[in-house]
């Protein structure tokens, strides 16, 4: 039994148009999209600065009916 809502990382070696097409072909489509930036801790002396080097894309889809 598929669940009723499900999540779909985009991966690295992935376009976000392929994440929609391996939500499709499971049955879901997409009804939410969520970004969360990827920091990189860096330290300089005593200092500590969080520089953003990437995102993480996640689709929320519910199962087609």
């Amino acid at each position: 039994m598929n669940k009723r809502k499900m999540q779909f990382e985009v991966q690295e070696n992935e376009s976000i148009e392929q994440c929609l097409q391996r939500m499709k072909q499971l049955g879901y489509e997409p009804v939410k999209r969520i970004e969360k930036p990827i920091f990189q801790e860096i330290k300089r002396g005593s200092e500590t600065i969080y520089e953003p080097i990437g995102r993480q894309i996640v689709f929320e889809g519910k199962i087609n009916q």
